[in-house]
């Protein structure tokens, strides 16, 4: 499968720190390999055609992606600071996953 990500994930990952970019390239590496057979703990379902790339480290960093034909497509992601996933991160990737759609 094809990964794509979108402008906004590449921006935020140009942000932050050699380690913390390695971990999510290499979490990047892992998806394209196994893609939708890739499951805890690197990834997690969170609706019926949304799924979260979990990044551990310093910072528990999260990356919306779905997949579409044989594409898996990278389009929203965040630093997460709490147990549950923030509702105006939730919000914000389904807002932008319509928009894919």
């Amino acid at each position: 499968m094809d990964i794509f990500i979108e402008k906004s994930v590449e921006k935020f990952i140009k942000l932050l720190d050699e380690k913390s970019t390695a971990k999510i390239l290499r979490s990047i590496d892992l998806l394209e390999e196994f893609n939708y057979k890739l499951g805890m703990p690197h990834c997690k379902k969170i609706s019926k055609a949304i799924f979260e790339l979990r990044v551990r480290g310093k910072d528990e960093i999260r990356i919306f992606y779905t997949t579409n034909k044989n594409k898996i497509i990278l389009f929203h992601a965040f630093i997460k600071k709490s147990n549950r996933i923030p509702r105006k991160e939730l919000e914000l990737g389904k807002k932008k996953f319509k928009a894919l759609t």
